[in-house]
Order: structure tokens, then sequence, then C-alpha cells
């Protein structure tokens, strides 16, 4: 376009320009060109242009769409390597039992899904015959993110390999008498198959990127090399429109993960119709991933498309199909020639006149089935494109047909997602069409049969063989049990004694005590922490010079504070993983960090530390799949409370995380209320997680930011500290018929206890014993075991409340979190019950207004004590009120 005819300012119009005269004669020769070719062949010669710009290294922004055809033209297919012959009948089996699979479940009432896998079965075996790297070469193999609602066809694979039986099948999504196969990935359900669960859409593609990132860091930090491995993430065209699919792009491209291959099954269809009805997602995915610094490969059309494209002289039939949206190209795959005729071809007169050399078959077979996705030559060309590739990851967007080979009443059908079984008829016709050797006597209307053609016949030799060159069975989860030798007791012996009369927060204690287990020679260079972006305000910018923050480059600039001690220092091989502001990024870090002993075989210890409140709440479903993962690791909640982040506000005041973690069965969440209770559960978690018999837990430790005095240890705590409860201080000095009760409090609540007790003698004449409840949700996990065994016919008591038996008057729990949290015990707790804490919406203040405000300081929790005192008789009534007064509540 000529200056004359531009009407908006250009960014180069700020550069100068060394030969204004040339820089004409280029607009005016493009000019010439579409006057006298066209703007098709105007655009064709620019895009050529930048490609070629592109080749030859000029530094060019990128186009970040290209046209809607396949990026491996039929003539550039590499050779297919293998029997394709005996890869569709291979496949052809595949299809028919996972759909027999969910139609015999579905007659059982309990669902599953059909389409999905039947649009993407050639993605899968493809990748399974010539791609996935199994376990028994090195110990990590590929890593798959197998996409969820696809999991029949893994599941049928299994089972014509001979890894599942026909029982296994028909216990698909009945789990309950232990043999079942879980509905999707579910590591936990399933631990020899299933390494990665994947269907709470959005978080497979974070934890892929995320993993293939950690391979990398296990390679540079010299811990494994994991150079073989690649990570494949399966994933669905409307799944990417869940945030967590795209939030780390531009991650992945910046640090040039090549080990790393996302597949995105476009079959155009998201569950309850067309992904982009009015727009084209896949243009729009290409866009975005080229703008992130991927590679893309578009595999979209099957080889029959190849006469029209060769027919398309003039460029009318890629016009057109750029210019389509994707819910009028579904309605083309279910009409007939006549409907294509006319609304697509007739569209342009240069189609229609293509279209009189094309028979209607030929025109019925192009929409409606003869997609890239559907040919093992084009997906085979895509992956090998995709391994091949140096630099960047790779993107392949393979267009398929949701529900391709299910039947018209199936393929392209809004519905498909939910339709959960064949008829009979459907099945004969799916017989006929994958040419299946099935005798119509074996198709009962009632209960279609499962098909296996036998564990010596030639398909199943071959897809042994083949998986057996590839290093073994894939999807699999393999454990190769490794215990880390138990770290010295020094560094926990150090929170043990106390700090003397500094005051320390238990959010730098902790950081002490890892700093001075990273120094450990044997297991040091194991920890792994974790901080998004907020290390400095937990007090670890001492680790960066000493471990390094983990950058693939290094350090190509000169950090602004050099010359300091305590500098900013990235490295090649740094230790910290200090995420920008990913909350999310760094749960999938920690994932991937936390299953490193069964994904490669070498177990790491990671320990994530973020603000409390952007924990739980935000990432708790990443946190759902950690526990499916069987991840292994340390959460750690800092600044937690509702009142101890002062001057944040409402959206900072956690006092609701521990409710939380509650609720998921493999979290031990601690709430330690000084620096030797830290000590004493992190020494327990690395026992239990780490040693000879490790468990698939992981820990969450809430810390607070205020700093104290910390105690020594007293004698004989551990036990009481490890499971949630022990008296820490017992009241003195008063008589013995003196009103008594019991304050139970966790985290830095245990302060104002500590100064309630001291009230309560001295202005009160009550005597209160102080106990320290280090996990509420431990306690209550205990005591629900008991209940459990008691209706079993085993009498055990649950261990709260034999701590608490004997001890006297009611007992007041106080936490710097909601009521419910410490309520979790209250049934099990022999003595009358009373709870106060911190409900409701957080507020900016000072420390002491906020806890005023709630009702949970000092002077509170004497007024709650007296009063319930005071409801058993044992203070006067008017003693409450009084206080109240004096305190000046």
């Amino acid at each position: 376009m000529s200056d004359a005819m531009r009407t908006q300012p250009s960014a180069l119009d700020q550069l100068p320009d060394r030969d204004p005269e040339e820089t004409a004669e280029w607009a005016a020769s493009l000019d010439a060109v579409t006057e006298a070719a066209g703007s098709d062949r105007a655009a064709y010669l620019m895009r050529r242009t930048l490609e070629h710009a592109e080749g030859i290294g000029l530094a060019l922004p990128k186009l970040l769409e290209t046209d809607y055809v396949n990026t491996i033209p039929t003539a550039a297919e590499p050779e297919f390597p293998g029997d394709e012959a005996m890869e569709r009948r291979i496949t052809a089996w595949n299809r028919w039992n996972a759909a027999a699979m969910v139609t015999r479940g579905s007659r059982q009432g309990l669902g599953g899904h059909i389409a999905t896998f039947a649009s993407a079965a050639w993605l899968y075996e493809i990748g399974f015959q010539h791609f996935f790297r199994g376990k028994e070469a090195d110990g990590s193999g590929d890593q798959l993110f197998i996409q969820g609602h696809a999991s029949p066809g893994i599941y049928a694979r299994a089972f014509l390999d001979g890894r599942l039986t026909e029982e296994h099948l028909d216990h698909f999504r009945r789990e309950a008498g232990g043999d079942g196969l879980p509905s999707y990935p579910h590591p936990r359900r399933l631990p020899w198959l299933w390494e990665f669960p994947t269907v709470s859409m959005g978080l497979g593609p974070l934890a892929a990127i995320y993993q293939a990132r950690f391979n990398r860091y296990l390679q540079h930090r010299g811990i494994k090399d994991t150079s073989g491995s690649h990570v494949w993430a399966f994933l669905g065209d409307g799944e990417m429109d869940e945030p967590e699919s795209t939030a780390a792009l531009a991650l992945a491209g910046r640090e040039g993960l090549d080990n790393l291959t996302f597949v995105i099954n476009c079959n155009l269809q998201r569950l309850d119709g067309p992904v982009r009805a009015n727009f084209k997602i896949v243009q729009e995915l290409e866009a975005r991933f080229r703008a992130a610094g991927w590679n893309v490969i578009k595999a979209l059309w099957g080889s029959a498309w190849d006469e029209l494209f060769a027919l398309d002289s003039t460029g009318a039939l890629v016009r057109r199909l750029r210019e389509v949206p994707d819910g009028q190209f579904q309605t083309y795959a279910t009409r007939d020639a006549a409907y294509i005729r006319e609304h697509f071809f007739g569209a342009d007169p240069a189609l229609a006149e293509m279209a009189k050399a094309l028979t209607d078959a030929k025109i019925v077979e192009c929409f409606h089935t003869s997609r890239a996705g559907h040919e093992p030559r084009k997906v085979y060309a895509a992956y090998r494109a995709a391994v091949e590739h140096r630099g960047a990851p790779t993107v392949v967007l393979a267009q398929t047909v949701k529900g391709h080979t299910l039947g018209s009443g199936f393929e392209s059908r809004n519905a498909n997602h939910q339709m959960k079984k064949l008829t009979g008829k459907q099945f004969r016709a799916m017989r006929d069409l994958l040419e299946l050797p099935i005798p119509d006597g074996r198709l009962d209307e009632d209960v279609v049969p499962y098909v296996h053609p036998g564990a010596g016949s030639p398909e199943v030799r071959y897809l042994q063989e083949r998986r057996a060159a590839l290093g073994g069975p894939a999807p699999a989860r393999t454990v190769h049990p490794v215990a880390l030798p138990e770290p010295p007791a020094k560094p926990f012996e150090a929170l043990a004694k106390g700090s003397g009369s500094q005051e320390i927060a238990t959010t730098m204690a902790f950081v002490r005590l890892v700093k001075d287990l990273m120094r450990e020679e044997e297991t040091g260079r194991r920890w792994v922490p974790i901080v998004p972006d907020e290390a400095r305000t937990f007090g670890m910018e001492s680790l960066f010079p000493s471990a390094g923050i983990y950058s693939p480059p290094g350090q190509t600039y000169d950090p602004v504070d050099r010359d300091m001690l305590m500098y900013y220092k990235e490295a090649t091989n740094g230790q910290i993983l200090n995420e920008g502001i990913t909350e999310a990024g760094s749960m999938a870090d920690f994932t991937a960090a936390a299953t490193s002993y069964a994904t490669h075989g070498e177990p790491m210890i990671p320990f994530y530390i973020f603000y409390s409140m952007f924990g739980w709440q935000r990432t708790a479903d990443q946190m759902w799949a950690l526990a499916d993962q069987l991840g292994r690791g340390f959460l750690i909640g800092a600044t937690a409370g509702r009142t101890t982040m002062t001057g944040e506000g409402l959206q900072h005041a956690d006092g609701h995380s521990h409710l939380i973690a509650s609720t998921n069965p493999a979290a031990l969440a601690y709430d330690p209320a000084f620096a030797y209770e830290v000590a004493v559960i992190i020494r327990d978690g690395l026992r239990r997680m780490y040693g000879p018999d490790a468990e698939d837990v992981f820990y969450y430790l809430t810390v607070y930011n205020e700093p104290k005095v910390q105690p020594a240890m007293p004698h004989g705590v551990e036990e009481g500290i490890v499971k949630g409860l022990y008296r820490f201080q017992e009241a003195e000095g008063l008589p013995e018929d003196a009103p008594r009760l019991q304050l139970l409090a966790s985290g830095t609540a245990i302060h104002w206890i500590l100064e309630a007790q001291r009230l309560l003698a001295r202005d009160w004449g009550v005597a209160a014993d102080v106990w320290s409840a280090t996990s509420w949700s431990e306690l209550r996990r205990d005591a629900l075991a008991c209940d459990e065994d008691r209706l079993k016919g085993e009498d055990r008591v649950p261990y709260v409340t034999r701590a608490l038996e004997g001890a006297a008057g009611p007992v007041l729990a106080v936490s710097d979190w909601m009521r419910a949290v410490p309520d979790q015990i209250s049934q099990w707790v022999p003595q009358d019950w009373h709870s106060i804490g911190t409900d409701g919406f957080g507020l900016s203040d000072t420390r002491e207004a906020a806890r005023r405000h709630f009702g949970v300081d000092p002077e509170s929790i004497v007024v709650a004590a007296l009063a319930a005192l005071a409801r058993r008789g044992e203070v006067k009534p008017e003693a409450v009120q009084k206080a109240r007064a004096s305190y000046g509540l």
C-alpha cells in the first residue's frame, strides 16, 4: 500500500528511512501486483517473502496466522515406517472395545465418553506405535498427559496388549470393589498405569509445560540425564479456553522447551456445540501459540483434499476455507453433496466451476470424514516434524471429526459428548466400516461383546514388538523405591534450643531450617525451593547467591545489586524456582518436583512457600491433582491467619485455608506455634515421605510473619506435636480449688492465650492450662479412624480424647482461623466445648485492633473463658460484664 493510501500511523514512522525512493519502489511493486494479479496473489507473494526472510535469519516479526491448510503438504510427508494395514486393524480393535466398554457400562447407569477417543484414535495410536518412549530403558521414558475423556481408548489398548482383562473393562467406573477402572486418568486409583491426572480441564496443559521444564531443571542441575524424555500433552480445542491451558505458553516459548509437544484435537466441538461457531478455533490457536514462540504444525485435511487443492489454480478454495466459520463447517460435515455444492462451492464462481469436476462421493468424503487427524501418514508426518524441531516447543493442531466411525448419529453432532452408548444396529455398521471379523451371532442387542484377535495374533505381536522397541508399555507408572538418608539432627536441634531473647517469626525459623538442610552433603541438592516472586517477603533472599535462581540461559545481564551480599543471582544450575507472579505455575512446579520419585526415579524434596491466602483458595484444584498424582513435599502457607497480615485488607486475610486443606485426604495440615514445632513436623515429614516406608502424602504448614521469642522445646512433646495436641504450660501458683479451664490454641494464637492465662490468674483467680494444637485436622482424622474401628468392633479411643481426659473445667479453643477449623474436633472432646475465632471478612488495621475486632485478643479470650465458667456456675455471672468493662470491650 502506498503512503497516500495509509491512514493510520505506523511504528516504522519512528525509524529513519535511508532511501525513501527505494521504499516507494517496493510499495509500488506491491500495488502493481495487486492491480494486475489480484489481492490473493499479492498476499501470497508477501507471505512467501516473509517466510524467506525468516529462513535467512532476518529479524522480522513472525506471521501469526497461515492459510487454513496443512503445514506439511502431502508431497513432503516422510515415508511411513510401519505396517499401515496392521496398524489400521489394531486401531479398529481399540475403537470397538472402547465403544463396547462405555456402552456396557452405560447400561449399568455408569456413563462414559465415546466420541472423544473416536476422533483422536489415530493421534494416540501413531504415538504408541512410533514415538512414545517407555520406562524400561532409562526409567523415565516420555511423559504422556492423556486427555481425560479419551481414557476408554487407552483402556482398550491395554486390553489388546494383555495388561487388562474383560473383567477389568466391565469394571469401568465401578471401583468400590477395589478392581475397577477409574473413569479418567487417576494415578491414585490405578497407580501402575496412569502417571498424570488431566481431567480437570486446563491443569493438564499447565502441568505438562512445567513437567517439561522440570525435566530440564533435573538435567541442568546434574540430578539425572533427561535429554531423552519428551512430554506429550493431548488436549481438546475447547479445553484451551481454560485460562490455565494457556497461562504458561510464553514460559515454554521463552525457555525453548523443544522437549514438549502439545497435540490439540481440533474436532471443532466442545461439550455443548461448536468451539468457535462464528470464528475459527484453529486459526485463533495458531496465532496464540506463534505469538508465544511455539512451532505450529497444522494437520487439517486428509488426502482426499489433494485433488481439490490441485484444482485450485486461483486460490479461491483456500480463501473460502479461511472465511467459513467453524459452526458452518460442522454443518457441512452432516449434509449431502447438494447442500455443500450450493453453500460452499456456490459462494464463488471459481469454486462452482471447480465443483463440476468433483463427484458427489468425493465432496461427501472430503467434507464428512477426510481429516488429517484420521490418517496415519499425516499424523506421523506431524509428529516427526515436532520431535525433530529444535529451539521451541511444538503444537500440533490436528483436525478430526468428533465421533468418527461411530456412524451418522454421532459424527459431528452437538450432543455427541453426552451420548453414552451405541445401539446394536450402530455396532453392526461400525463393524462393517472397520472390517472387523465379528459374526452377527455375537452381536446381541443387549450385550455387545468385547473382541480380541488372540494373544498370539499378528496384531498383538506387532503391538508388543513396537512397544518393546520403544522401551516398554505406555502409559505406565513405575516406582523404584529410593529412600533418602535421614538428615543429621543438628539443624533441627538448633530450633529446639529456642531463640533466647531474640524475636523471630516462624516463617524465618522455617527458612533457616531449610537453608541448613540444603547444605547437607547427601540430601541438600534434592531440596527444590519454589516461590512465586515473593522470596524477599519471606526472608529467602539469603538463598539467592548460595543456591542460585534456576535460569536456562544463566544470567545474561549484570544485576543491579551485584555488589551486595545477597544479590540476585540467576544460574543454569540454580536450585531455586523463583517464578513470576503465578501461584498456578508455582503449584505446577511443585507437582513436577513432588512426583519426580516416580516419574524419574529421583526423589526430590520441594517446598513451595506462598501467601497462605493465595494457596488453597486459589489453587486447591491443583492440590487435588497433586494428591491424585501421589505427590510428596511441603506446602508452606506464609503470613498465615486472618489478623497477622496487617494493612493488606480483605483479600489478603486467610482465616480458612486449614478448613479447605482438611478436605484433601492426602494433605497433612499443621499450624505450628513455635519454631521447635516446625522442626519436629518437618523432620517427621521427611521420615514419612522419604524414608524406607514412604507414604503418598504431602504436608501443609502455616507459618507467621509476627516476630516472637521462640521458647526451647519442652521434654517429651514430640509425639503430641506430630499427633496434633500437647500441654505446653500448666497453670501455677493458684489454690487447688480455683476455677480451672483448658485453653487450646494453634499458630500465633498461642501467644494470645498465654497472655490470657496470665490475666485470668492475676485478675480473676482462674487457673488455665495452655495447650498447643498443632493440627486440628490430624486430631479429627485420628478420631474418625477410631469411630470407624469402633463400628468394626475395635474399641479404640481417639488421641484428643485421651490427651484431654481428666483435664479440669471446660475447653476453650482459640485460633486465627474461623471457628469451624478448631470445631472439627469438638465431638471427641469430653469437656464442655467452646471456641472463638476470626469468622468474617478480613480488614486492614493493626494486629491489636484486628484481634479486638474479631474478639480473639487476650482480653476477649479472658471474657470468653469467664463466660464458659459462669455457665457451669464456677464463677459469678457478673464477672463477665465486669471483665468487659474492665478491659474496655
